[in-house]
């Protein structure tokens, strides 16, 4: 596994990789921080220091845009997207520490903003359909959003879990991707907390199983 990352790291790397496919050049330290407003260009200095030391780039620390970016696809029609070992919960932020890969995916395949892959390491989803080793596409939604059939993300107290949602009439009901769990049924989609919609799945149906890396796929 790569070395992790903390979160604004992470921001400074996604910066970073996303101006190069803008502009075709680095940021330089001075625009690093005024994007994430560090006013001192030898804090900057450091963070890309931390960023070589974990292998994400090469420095070269006499040019104000002297870094290379190692294991990206920088290609202008993808975009990065982090895939997570579990379920995500907002409540604790999207940080890199629960992230085990990022992977390229064509920019009209990857949803929304803010979308992420989940790997069902298990039978964790079983009662939705879900199989081990399925990856799942989840982007940012809304109650008004949910049709019926869509697979959703509910952040309950025990943290996010996935459902198949379903309605009939005035009642909303949630079948729960944990078989050991009970259905869930609601008067209103406001009463929960819906933060994602599985707006695609990819299964392969080999036996060679996907490698798990920071590299792209």
């Amino acid at each position: 596994m790569p070395a992790v990352l903390t979160d604004l790291e992470r921001r400074i790397l996604d910066f970073m990789v996303q101006y190069l496919r803008t502009h075709t050049y680095q940021p330089s330290i001075r625009e690093i921080g005024e994007q994430f407003e560090i006013k001192s260009t030898k804090t900057v200095s450091e963070h890309l220091g931390k960023l070589a030391e974990k292998g994400y780039v090469e420095r070269d620390p006499s040019r104000s845009r002297g870094v290379r970016i190692l294991g990206e696809d920088l290609s202008a029609q993808t975009v990065s997207v982090p895939c997570f070992a579990s379920l995500p919960d907002p409540r604790v932020g999207f940080g890199s520490e629960g992230v085990e890969a990022r992977y390229a995916v064509d920019r009209r395949l990857a949803g929304a903003k803010g979308c992420y892959y989940v790997r069902a390491r298990g039978n964790e989803f079983q009662g939705v359909g879900v199989e081990r080793g399925d990856f799942l596409l989840v982007e940012p939604t809304f109650p008004s959003a949910i049709r019926d059939g869509d697979l959703v993300v509910v952040v309950r107290d025990g943290g996010p879990e996935l459902f198949r949602y379903s309605r009939n009439g005035q009642h909303h009901f949630l079948q729960p991707g944990r078989i050991e769990m009970n259905p869930v049924s609601a008067e209103s989609l406001d009463h929960l907390q819906i933060t994602g919609r599985v707006a695609g799945l990819y299964r392969r149906f080999e036996e060679t199983p996907v490698a798990v890396s920071s590299t792209t796929h």
